[in-house]
């Protein structure tokens, strides 16, 4: 009996899992005011920073109209060690600019996703279409609370599990 029923059941579950709605993303994006320096509020745990703090992202406009992105991070347990990573972020789509593809390891690349970006471009949420990846950044070290909440609230809203979201300390000089 147990056997018929996961038989059955089994494409049900691998449909639903699949056929979850992709985040919606913000109209536009204008990399020259989203470029420079963004620090990590918080993020859903990703193996390439799982040891990391003080973590953040800086985005450099580059001539051919691609963007380099430096990743930084401090080591959880040496705090005065870091670790960096260079990769190339472009718009694949020029009428989708908030869906940006990202990479750090030829020949693979991500998505990364502007999925609500303040006016005044002071912080970001960013995900992927698989709703694995996800990060909060903010232009200054510290987020206060109610838009910490309103971020967060939107993840949710576009079908990412926060209950497993990391904030990220921001205490290294």
């Amino acid at each position: 009996m147990k056997k018929l029923l996961i038989i059955l059941f089994t494409p049900i579950i691998m449909a639903s899992a699949y056929s979850q709605k992709p985040p919606s993303v913000v109209s536009s994006v204008d990399l020259n005011r989203y470029k420079g320096l963004w620090y990590e509020i918080a993020r859903l745990p990703f193996f390439f920073e799982r040891k990391l703090k003080c973590t953040s992202a800086t985005y450099t406009l580059r001539e051919d109209g691609r963007i380099t992105v430096l990743n930084k991070g401090n080591y959880l347990t040496d705090p005065k060690k870091s670790t960096s990573s260079q990769g190339v972020a472009w718009i694949p789509d020029k009428n989708s600019p908030a869906k940006l593809k990202v990479q750090f390891f030829w020949p693979f690349s991500g998505d990364y996703w502007i999925l609500e970006l303040d006016k005044d471009y002071r912080y970001v949420l960013v995900g992927d279409p698989s709703h694995k990846y996800l990060w909060i950044l903010a232009r200054e070290k510290k987020m206060d609370e109610k838009t910490y909440s309103m971020l967060l609230g939107k993840a949710v809203e576009n079908g990412y599990d926060v209950k497993s979201i990391i904030r990220v300390e921001q205490d290294c000089d």
